[in-house]
């Protein structure tokens, strides 16, 4: 198997396993809190279990936490984890993973900011499209009485493209931040569940969501970025997009409202439309050469 086929089955592999994350936690049927804490838990030890293994069996093992950078990276990474769960719980799956999908713009407007890098034509299109997709979303969650897990969504999409932002500009490798951050969430949880106690009535789909497949997901798709170019491995993010509404409307008959679907049709094909383009200038000879 050659590096772009094993990249493209790992991303994929890696895309799948992200748009079980919504599904799972519902499955939990549990409170805010004592989700938060059990998840962020679960993926804290699947992560130091991992590092450890790496550190016996590795002789260069990766940094938990590479520096000043790597802690507000991990702060943000764990913020976000909290208002990512929160959104879960107060809007419909679809605003969320459509609202989140907006990462990619705010990485390229922190990237401007505080890089900067100057985007591309393609790209401020792109962003125009997808902040008209954003915002009839949320007009959507205003009508609905979903406006408030709508924000914290959006909030996720700012923390995330920050952390990433600020992972780019250190240069340092930033592979095990994401997971070890969950330490924050993890106890910010436990201080809530202290005083409300532990309400989750399926703790295993939560467990099995923290344990496996957060971490499968973020391995497969960090990997998959060393054999694939970056708008590549954008376009498999995309399947957690997609996926998830459907996988929750299979189990749960969670039915997206018009306006979800409608701005969430703009941000996904702005998003293929501009990874497309971004893959044809990272690979021109490819995709110019004469087919046989």
């Amino acid at each position: 198997m050659n590096d772009h086929r094993k990249g493209l089955l790992l991303t994929t592999i890696g895309g799948l396993s992200l748009s079980f994350d919504v599904p799972l936690v519902k499955l939990g049927q549990g409170e805010v809190w004592s989700v938060i804490a059990l998840r962020s838990l679960v993926t804290f030890a699947a992560a130091m279990t991992l590092w450890l293994l790496l550190r016996l069996f590795s002789k260069n093992p990766p940094v938990l936490v590479p520096g000043k950078a790597g802690v507000i990276a991990g702060l943000c990474y764990g913020l976000s984890t909290m208002t990512f769960l929160g959104a879960v719980f107060h809007t419909a799956t679809a605003n969320v993973v459509f609202i989140v999908a907006f990462t990619p713009m705010f990485a390229a407007l922190f990237g401007w900011l505080a890089l900067k890098e100057v985007p591309s034509v393609s790209t401020v299109v792109t962003m125009g499209a997808m902040v008209a997709g954003v915002a009839l979303i949320v007009s959507g969650g205003l009508e609905a009485g979903g406006l408030f897990g709508d924000v914290l969504a959006l909030l996720t999409s700012a923390l995330l493209a920050g952390a990433i932002t600020i992972g780019r500009k250190s240069g340092r490798d930033m592979g095990f931040v994401p997971l070890v951050a969950t330490i924050l969430p993890a106890l910010v949880g436990l201080s809530f569940v202290a005083q409300q106690g532990f309400s989750v009535a399926g703790p295993a789909w939560v467990i099995f969501d923290g344990a496996v497949m957060i971490p499968l997901a973020f391995w497969c798709l960090a990997t998959g970025r060393r054999y694939l170019s970056g708008p590549e491995v954008a376009m498999f993010y995309l399947l957690e997009t997609i996926l998830a509404p459907i996988w929750v409307w299979m189990v749960f008959a969670e039915v997206p409202a018009p306006q979800a679907l409608a701005g969430g049709a703009i941000l996904v094909l702005a998003l293929v439309v501009h990874a497309w383009w971004q893959t044809r200038l990272v690979h021109p000879r490819k995709n110019t050469a004469p087919q046989p």
